[in-house]
């Protein structure tokens, strides 16, 4: 059974700088150089144990680190024109304060970018409306037309208005008939009357769709063993009655 861990991947060496001590809330102004160093060595051993190739700057931040822990712990004072000792630190935080504050500025300028471009870009109407006047000059087109141009035209609407009209119009009816209720009414007949004949049945309502619905309505019933049917001998006709057991 094997795990992964993943480490946080940052731009540069100050930003991981400044991510350490952000998270233990030091003093950006007294840098206790040998943990932040520590902590930055085991970040850089981390890196190569998970084959990561460690970018030169880094290298180059962390023997800077060493350096000035090694003065820490050896002290040689330095001391600068006007005779006060000189901090080994200093210009690692001046480097850190100025990376901190063009940061900020990158992160705001971000956002504004990220804002701007979910807007859309407004333009200049009147500038377009000037473009579309040089790209099509109406008056210079109404000077230049002519009889031709005219027929042209007319003929070419003519021919639009043709086609249109020549379309196929589909219009959809809904039946005013329906198995259920056709269902319904044969077998309200059945209960008036022993047997009713299909002629007899077409004959009440003669609409194509009707004599459809009916006989559809008959096979359903049908099937539901709801009614039966006796075919006549030499007629193409049938009598349709309750269905019986007993038969």
């Amino acid at each position: 059974m094997s795990f992964e861990v993943q480490l946080p991947l940052f731009k540069g060496p100050f930003d991981l700088l400044l991510f350490f001590i952000e998270r233990d809330e030091l003093d950006i102004n007294d840098i206790p150089i040998s943990k932040i160093t520590n902590d930055f060595l085991d970040y850089l051993h981390h890196l190569e144990q998970m084959n990561i190739e460690v970018a030169s700057e880094f290298i180059l931040v962390a023997a800077s680190l060493m350096k000035v822990k090694s003065k820490m712990l050896v002290p040689r004072p330095e001391i600068d024109e006007e005779g006060n000792e000189v901090d080994p630190r200093t210009e690692l935080v001046q480097r850190l304060l100025e990376y901190r504050k063009y940061k900020s500025v990158l992160e705001e300028l971000s956002t504004l970018e990220t804002s701007r471009l979910n807007k859309e870009k407004r333009g200049n109407a009147v500038k377009e409306i000037k473009k579309l006047a040089e790209v099509n000059n109406v008056e210079l087109e109404l000077q230049e037309i002519d009889l031709y141009k005219l027929l042209k035209v007319f003929r070419k609407a003519i021919e639009h208005f043709e086609y249109e009209q020549a379309k196929p119009i589909h219009q959809v009816v809904q039946y005013a008939y329906t198995i259920t209720e056709q269902k319904t009414k044969l077998l309200d007949k059945l209960d008036a009357v022993e047997k009713i004949s299909f002629v007899d049945l077409i004959a009440e309502d003669k609409d194509k769709i009707a004599v459809i619905f009916n006989f559809l309505s008959i096979l359903e019933l049908l099937q539901l063993k709801m009614i039966s049917i006796k075919v006549g001998i030499g007629y193409n006709n049938f009598w349709v009655s309750r269905f019986d057991e007993s038969n």
